[in-house]
């Protein structure tokens, strides 16, 4: 059993994170910013589980300027407040546990700026509370359609959602230049399915655009995201993970 940090917990894919790991049987820190609007939103979930409280489906857990606890549940979660771009905050949640999920997103503030503040942060507040294992999800559009040639840099990538995926490159940027022992699973570059039933199934490629079926689930990007924080596989690189 590990202790585990969620951040972005509220988001689609962070309840099926969390989920997936008290499913297991490991102790989850499920990091959002009210803690008030996830009571007992993983009280009866379990791995694979598509009925974590519609409230627990957001964009975001981080925003918060504070880290403060709503308590532990039966259901192994504990639910606190913080802020994922504040170095201090993310030390003192992250304190005691023994890896890191990074799931938050913002789409209140441009991508960069979220996605570069939140990497610095996670750096240096995990370096802090001595977490040294860091699982992050990142966007398809980095992986390469060919050598040396990513999605969204091909010519009709379009102008919006190049602008969010380049903010998702900045923070990779950042894991690069530190000593964390990260990885960033990039699923496909399609709208993931969010009532799809768990299926455990999954494969984890190089660095470029899976050629694959052209959905994938929320679900079972968890399980590849707590699969990551049990047996660590890959390191320091971004990878792909598909059907």
């Amino acid at each position: 059993m590990s202790r585990i940090v969620v951040f972005g917990a509220g988001g689609r894919a962070g309840v099926r994170v969390v989920a997936e790991a008290v499913g297991r049987g490991h102790e989850v820190t499920a990091v959002v910013r009210d803690p008030g609007r996830y009571a007992g939103a993983w009280g009866s979930s379990g791995a694979g589980s598509s009925g974590v409280g519609s409230s627990g489906v957001g964009s975001s857990g981080a925003g918060s300027s504070g880290a403060g606890s709503s308590g532990a549940g039966s259901s192994g979660v504990r639910v606190v407040a913080g802020d994922v771009t504040d170095l201090a905050s993310v030390a003192e949640v992250a304190a005691g546990h023994d890896a890191a999920v990074q799931v938050a997103a913002r789409l209140d503030v441009s991508s960069e700026e979220f996605y570069t503040a939140a990497a610095r942060a996670l750096v240096g507040g995990l370096g802090r509370a001595g977490v040294s294992r860091l699982v992050a999800v990142g966007i398809g559009s980095l992986l390469e359609v060919s050598p040396g040639v990513r999605l969204v840099d091909t010519p009709d990538f379009p102008a919006e959602a190049r602008a969010f995926s380049l903010g998702h490159a900045a923070e990779l940027e950042v894991f690069e230049k530190s000593g964390l022992d990260w990885v960033v699973l990039a699923p496909p570059p399609v709208l993931l399915d969010e009532s799809a039933s768990r299926t455990g199934r999954y494969r984890i490629g190089g660095g470029a655009v899976p050629a694959v079926e052209p959905v994938f689930s929320f679900a079972d990007l968890g399980v590849a995201v707590v699969d990551e924080v049990e047996r660590p596989r890959h390191h320091r690189v971004q990878v792909a993970v598909s059907y």
